[in-house]
């Protein structure tokens, strides 16, 4: 199994492809054919299914373990997850917006910004910062355990749940299967290409 840090990289890695794929494709304003518009409702489920997950699992593993590491472990993790709660909202409300409604590009814009920018912040900040704090058993150990919580995490933005990891560790399974039956009935997630 591969450590904390290439299972995060490999996220980070899906969603800058992914968020690039959005920026360079057809848009309403553009001309999109109804079939591309609904490629990129898709698409950008795609993005709020794979970030949801993403973010729940750091909030109950990777935050916590950065800020065992001391004050700055602390301080750290403290813009990380104020970065993540910001997401949320944006999330929930592009969840709910198709391609061609009023405010979808702009929200979209702003969320493909504002993850960058906390990608680039958790990499240059709190990665080298737990790098150089764990062994390579307990990086392969987190790896693991964000791994496998993946598997029940919540496929959309709950912009209400608390952050702290005893409230997401006890809403994200419950959260998790909800969203995934909603999602089987809906089929969203499935034939993003």
């Amino acid at each position: 199994m591969p450590d904390v840090f290439h299972v995060l990289q490999k996220d980070h890695d899906e969603v800058k492809a992914m968020l690039a794929q959005l920026e360079e494709g057809p848009k309403a304003s553009t001309g999109a054919t109804a079939e591309q518009l609904a490629f990129r409702k898709r698409a950008v489920d795609e993005v709020i299914i794979e970030e949801s997950k993403h973010e729940a699992v750091e909030q109950q593993y990777f935050w916590p373990a950065v800020e065992r590491l001391g004050p700055d472990g602390q301080r750290i993790a403290e813009v990380g997850l104020e970065q993540e709660a910001q997401a949320d909202p944006v999330l929930s409300v592009l969840d709910k917006l198709q391609p061609d409604d009023d405010g979808f590009e702009e929200r979209l814009a702003a969320f493909a910004s504002d993850a960058r920018a906390h990608i680039a912040y958790e990499e240059a900040y709190a990665w080298p910062l737990l790098r150089a704090a764990i062994s390579a058993d307990e990086a392969q150990a987190l790896g693991d355990q964000i791994t496998q919580a993946k598997k029940l995490a919540p496929t959309r933005p709950h912009p209400h749940v608390p952050s702290q990891p005893g409230a997401v560790k006890s809403a994200s399974p419950i959260a998790g299967v909800a969203d995934r039956l909603r999602d089987a009935v809906t089929g969203r997630g499935k034939h993003t290409s």
